[in-house]
């Protein structure tokens, strides 16, 4: 009797275990949203305090990007071209930090060797979206590259006149590769007087990542900037709905270009009514 006593406890530990573990995934987990955050706003801040702080804000995810200093007393900064033993070093950081990496961006290598070099280092990190603006020129060997690795290339749009402000730009530089298509900054849609639910729709089966923004314009000089999301002009509650009708996989970046120097609060905020909208949003 004491021995089925001692099993059926240790049972009752494991399934409050199991219970606690699904309790606490997010709700667009089941969808294999990977909401994160894109380190570049905490880019005041080395490497291992963005990672800190992207784990406050209720996220795991993260988008790093070449220029971040990596801190922590690593010397270098998180660049493609980093050593095998500097690689090795920052896996073990962000594992530590209970993270994962994966995106990488924004990057534009110059030479047929760098682009060689930023796959080999994705492949290494496990990074899945490489989030870039090639030239056209480059193309031809992105989508190789794209194909061979298996890893997406997701061409980012930074506002009108980049040179993928347009989804148009975005469609005609896929080619065909499953592998390549579109990291969309609804922000900065907004910011080229775009439709960022009508951007979506016309990438319908080509959206691989977002860099996710909520903007507002309502500074003296009348330019827009980062707002709590929900509350500004991204149509965040049509983009969730547009993007569950898609049913969308990959990663998703908060990229808060606003408060530079304490803009964690606002993000936490954020993410809280991202998750809320989530829930809330149904699709026929």
């Amino acid at each position: 009797m004491k021995h089925l006593v001692k099993f059926l406890f240790g049972w009752g530990i494991v399934a409050l275990c199991v219970v606690s573990a699904t309790a606490q995934k997010n709700p667009e987990d089941k969808a294999g949203w990977k909401l994160g955050a894109q380190a570049y706003s905490f880019r005041l801040f080395p490497f291992v305090d963005a990672l800190r702080k992207i784990d406050s804000c209720g996220l795991k995810y993260v988008e790093a990007y070449p220029g971040q200093t990596i801190g922590g007393g690593m010397e270098g900064k998180m660049d493609f071209q980093m050593d095998a033993s500097s690689r090795q070093a920052v896996k073990k950081l962000i594992k530590d930090k209970g993270l994962t990496v994966v995106a990488y961006g924004v990057v534009s290598p110059k030479t047929d060797e760098e682009w060689k070099a930023l796959f080999e280092f994705a492949k290494d990190m496990g990074i899945l979206n490489i989030n870039s603006e090639p030239t056209p020129a480059q193309m031809p060997l992105v989508r190789k590259l794209a194909d061979q690795y298996k890893i997406n290339v997701a061409l980012h749009n930074h506002p009108k006149p980049s040179r993928y402000w347009h989804p148009d730009t975005v469609l005609a530089a896929i080619g065909g590769s499953k592998y390549v298509g579109s990291c969309s900054d609804i922000g900065h849609w907004v910011r080229s007087g775009l439709d960022p639910v009508e951007c979506l729709k016309k990438l319908n089966g080509h959206v691989l990542g977002m860099h996710f923004k909520d903007v507002k314009r309502d500074t003296p000089d009348g330019k827009y900037h980062d707002v709590v999301w929900g509350t500004g002009d991204s149509q965040v509650e049509a983009v969730i709905a547009e993007l569950k009708r898609q049913r969308f996989k990959g990663p998703i970046s908060a990229e808060y270009e606003y408060h530079w120097e304490n803009n964690g609060p606002e993000i936490a905020e954020s993410v809280r009514n991202f998750r809320a909208i989530y829930n809330r949003v149904k699709v026929q």
